[in-house]
């Protein structure tokens, strides 16, 4: 049994138990994907649950708990119940419908338990998760290094004449040869005016020399994500766009150099925007400077100005600020860091001077 679920299993009762059905958290705890399933947890014994298509894989694989195949999910967890006198079930609220809720409620109800009305679960995998341990930091440490040779590789084909959907598929394509799982989220590779849009949909539009290319990227490896954010141009740069970029290099400089742990997210963020609201550019800067990463692209805790959260050594975030001129062009910069007692780890090892290509 892991030290994760132990430290779940501490905070029960003997008449109560924790039961964990999204895809995420039940990997998290078990480390075996599935695309349907339960892990039901107790105060002396953790069970995943899972149907007759993971029940070979499961029992060859899971070390940390009882495997069961079940027939009806509702009825193995009956028999469990029984069996340890379980009266009280707390469920992710943060990650199941109205529906679901109401649907277990009556389920339970049927052999004598109740569905718990406290949300303590999520709050304690919350706690768990935000933290990463080094197994896991290695692992995001792995996506990030394929995403980066990824990148370097795919900027041999940053050309006038080439469409942004081009250069999408060839990331991808790079990054699972490199060895990923599969991609972070929808790549995010634009071009010219394009630019200008923070969460811009690669298309058939041709990149043009004069135009700023913006690649915000990632690759899945075991399970874990990495980010990143370049923004180069293609042949040369106007004036504005130089300027622009350095207003952008020097705030997202400038947060990276206040992250230690101790300090608060909101911080981070502060320091950034204040760098570009003084610059001139405040109202183009309309999206938080960072967020967690882990085994989902967007993790707690939100680098924002009003998150309080103290940063803690072992959270992954990212320093990401950017501006965006309406029907011109944009521009970020971001890197994905580890928070350490004195500073941060950058996982990021790709030059952020501004590249002509």
């Amino acid at each position: 049994m892991n030290g994760r679920i132990r430290h779940l299993q501490n905070n029960l009762a003997k008449d109560k138990a924790f039961l964990i059905t999204s895809d995420i958290n039940r990997f998290y705890f078990t480390e075996f994907s599935s695309s349907a399933g339960a892990v039901f947890i107790t105060k002396h014994n953790a069970y995943l649950l899972v149907d007759f298509r993971y029940g070979e894989s499961a029992q060859k694989q899971v070390k940390s708990c009882k495997v069961i195949v079940f027939q009806q999910l509702t009825e193995s967890i009956k028999a469990i119940c029984q069996e340890e006198k379980i009266s009280e079930i707390c469920v992710e609220y943060h990650d199941i419908t109205l529906s679901q809720a109401e649907n277990y409620r009556t389920e339970f109800q049927k052999f004598g338990a109740t569905l718990s009305k406290q949300d303590i679960l999520d709050d304690l995998i919350y706690d768990l998760r935000i933290i990463k341990l080094s197994d896991e930091i290695n692992k995001i440490k792995t996506a990030q290094k394929i995403t980066e040779e990824a990148y370097l590789e795919v900027l041999n084909y940053v050309k006038a004449g080439v469409s942004e959907r081009r250069i999408a598929l060839e990331l991808e394509y790079l990054m699972r040869k490199k060895g990923a799982d599969g991609i972070s989220f929808d790549l995010i590779t634009i071009s010219g005016k394009n630019t200008s849009l923070p969460h811009g949909v690669p298309s058939d539009n041709i990149i043009k020399e004069g135009d700023f290319f913006l690649s915000d990227i990632g690759a899945i490896y075991q399970g874990y994500h990495s980010d990143m954010t370049r923004t180069v141009a293609v042949h040369h740069a106007t004036d504005e766009m130089y300027k622009i970029y350095n207003i952008v290099s020097e705030a997202q400089t400038k947060a990276l150099s206040e992250v230690k742990a101790g300090v608060t997210a909101g911080l981070i963020d502060t320091t950034a925007r204040n760098i570009i609201e003084n610059a001139g550019y405040g109202e183009y800067f309309g999206h938080s400077t960072g967020h967690g990463v882990g085994l989902d692209i967007h993790e707690k805790p939100t680098v924002y100005k009003t998150n309080n959260t103290v940063l803690k050594q072992g959270m992954i975030i990212t320093v990401e600020p950017g501006i965006y001129l309406p029907d011109k062009f944009g521009v970020r910069i971001e890197d994905m860091v580890a928070v350490t007692e004195s500073g941060y780890d950058n996982f990021a090892d790709i030059d952020k001077s501004l590249i002509i290509i």
